[in-house]
């Protein structure tokens, strides 16, 4: 009786080995993409504002810095709550390098959800 749970975890163990190798074989491939990815990611410039958003029932305000040396334009949208209520988006407004930028909406009553979206500017 003793041999049977022995036996079991010598298959169990044969039976992974298999797999063990190429979870490593894997990992040493992805290790090397990885080194390209971050290399390519410092060449690549950092841009888009910075944003925080307050929502208080039927008012949203979305505050925008932004700290990287290009031009940001943002936009702010609302979703409504009440099926009736019109969603709204506002029109993209530029931030330039170190400055803060404020986006105010509002529903009739109640906001579901409200975001910014982001697009860098040609100039």
């Amino acid at each position: 009786m003793r041999l049977y749970p022995r036996l079991t975890a010598a298959v169990v163990l044969l039976l992974s080995l298999p797999y063990v190798a190429a979870c490593a074989q894997a990992q040493g491939a992805t290790a090397e993409k990885g080194d390209h990815a971050r290399v390519a990611e410092k060449k690549r410039e950092r841009s888009g504002a910075d944003c925080r958003i307050d929502i208080d029932r039927d008012l949203v305000s979305a505050t925008c810095h932004n700290p990287y040396p290009t031009i940001d334009r943002v936009a702010l949208h609302i979703e409504c709550d009440e099926w009736w209520d019109i969603d709204t988006d506002s029109r993209p407004k530029a931030v330039f390098p170190a400055e803060t930028l404020r986006l105010d909406g509002r529903c009739w009553k109640n906001v579901r959800t409200a975001w910014v979206s982001h697009r860098k500017s040609a100039r």
